[in-house]
């Protein structure tokens, strides 16, 4: 775990917890700590504050991106600033990241099926 979190980890983790999806923060997977973890859905929540703009840092993210692709995760990339801005929009999307999409409904019958009755 790192000694400090940040303020987009900060902001987020409240309403994360609120809604009782059992998010993990700051969760070991593989060789790397991320910032929120839904093990549920395999899916990895990482704030990316200004040093994600900086070349070296990208070419380290894609990598640890990649790693966990291969591992069956998918990554959720939220920069910072669009917490300042829209907290509950990103709450949201979160939230459709972790919610399975609906079942399909059955088909219907056609008219002149017959039904039958089991005694």
């Amino acid at each position: 775990m790192r000694k400090q979190e940040t303020y987009g980890e900060r902001n987020l983790w409240k309403p994360l917890r609120q809604l009782k999806m059992n998010f993990r923060r700051q969760a070991p997977i593989g060789p790397y700590v991320v910032d929120f973890a839904h093990f549920a859905s395999d899916l990895v929540i990482e704030i990316d504050g200004y040093h994600h703009t900086l070349p070296e840092r990208q070419v380290r993210d894609l990598e640890r991106d990649a790693w966990f692709a291969d591992n069956g995760f998918r990554v959720l990339r939220i920069d910072e600033s669009e917490l300042k801005r829209d907290l509950s929009a990103v709450v949201q999307q979160i939230v459709a990241q972790t919610t399975p999409p609906p079942t399909p409904a059955l088909p219907s019958r056609g008219k002149g099926e017959k039904r039958y009755d089991v005694k």
